[in-house]
């Protein structure tokens, strides 16, 4: 869509940006309710007040606003005697009530942020710490990677959108490199005898320091209802626990998809348990146990929304991504769904 080239009415002005009956060409200043700042407009500019022309509106088209849920990768949890927990992928969002990004014509690019991987057994003490996770990206927001979970004894925990834990005592620090509003919390450190480690960082709070019986719990998840449905996000990675004579149970994973920490099953080494952050929450992998890998991070989404009127210009691609409108009783809007790097593109 645009306002035609040619042949343009005050009916093609009011079809591209809206408005009331009668219509006035006195609705249509730049930077006022119906024309946003930066509206393409081939034949202006649209003046934001004073004289103003129907010639100036030809080519022009409407510039969509977008809030937006921008989640990263989740930390991969570190591993060799007991493995911190990974953090949660930083988590931005400017739904409810923050401020919106517009764009004019044109395409869109959208980057969806990997899980971190796990560390493979067997590692040369000290244990080795789990990889951060990939950032995603939607214009000028970025969510930076969870950092990877720490191993026992000396690999500290990652650093990034919320941190890894620790299997010894230097958790990873959140909300790095540091945005306001915070896009997560620090991991938390473990404890040496019987070796358990900390909980990676979640969203919503920070990971739980181990205990002599359990690896520490990731940090919580945050709700977000950006596509019509509540959906909590970014839990932190659970805390590995070592069985050296004392069974130590692995930390439990933040709610929001964080990852359970494993178990040694026995003086020998065999680990068991653990699990992965789950896929498009951006939640912690579970920290690791003697020989076993430890657990990878889950990858990241993007989602954003604009008004159900704006659908029709918008499309998406590739086609594992998604153009849908939010459920009953929201109802009101076109909701950009990406799992996988792609773009949308406005006509």
């Amino acid at each position: 869509m645009a306002v035609p080239s040619t042949n343009v009415g005050l009916s093609n002005i009011q079809t591209e940006f809206g408005g009331s009956n009668p219509i006035a060409l006195s609705e249509y200043y730049l930077g006022g309710p119906l024309v946003s700042p930066g509206t393409p407009a081939p034949n202006g500019p649209i003046p934001a007040s004073g004289q103003i022309a129907i010639g100036q509106f030809r080519g022009a088209a409407a510039v969509l606003s977008f809030d937006y849920l921008v989640i990263a990768g989740g930390g991969g949890g570190g591993n060799r005697g007991s493995g911190g927990g990974g953090g949660a992928g930083g988590f931005r969002t400017s739904f409810p009530g923050g401020t919106k990004l517009s764009f004019g014509p044109g395409p869109v690019s959208i980057t969806v942020g990997n899980g971190g991987a796990g560390v493979s057994n067997p590692v040369p003490d000290p244990g080795g710490r789990g990889s951060q996770g990939g950032p995603s990206i939607f214009s000028t927001i970025t969510s930076t990677g969870g950092g990877g979970g720490g191993g026992f004894p000396a690999a500290t925990g990652g650093p990034g959108g919320s941190g890894g834990g620790a299997g010894g005592i230097v958790p990873g620090f959140g909300n790095t490199p540091p945005v306001s509003p915070s896009q997560g919390n620090n991991g938390a450190n473990g404890v040496p005898s019987p070796q358990a480690a900390g909980g990676g960082g979640g969203a919503g709070s920070a990971g739980t320091a181990g205990t002599p019986t359990s690896g520490g719990p990731g940090g919580n998840g945050l709700a977000n209802s950006i596509n019509g449905t509540s959906t909590t996000r970014g839990g932190g990675g659970g805390g590995g626990g070592n069985d050296a004579g004392v069974p130590v149970s692995g930390g439990t994973g933040g709610p929001g998809g964080g990852g359970t920490g494993m178990q040694d099953a026995n003086p020998s080494g065999g680990s068991s348990g653990g699990s992965d952050g789950t896929v498009n929450t951006g939640g912690g992998g579970g920290g690791g146990g003697q020989i076993n890998p430890s657990k990878q991070g889950g990858s990241g989404i993007v989602i954003v929304r604009t008004e159900g009127s704006n659908g029709p210009r918008i499309s998406v691609s590739p086609g594992t991504n998604t153009k849908t409108t939010s459920p009953a009783p929201d109802g009101s809007a076109t909701i950009l769904t990406f799992t996988v790097p792609g773009s949308f593109t406005i006509t």
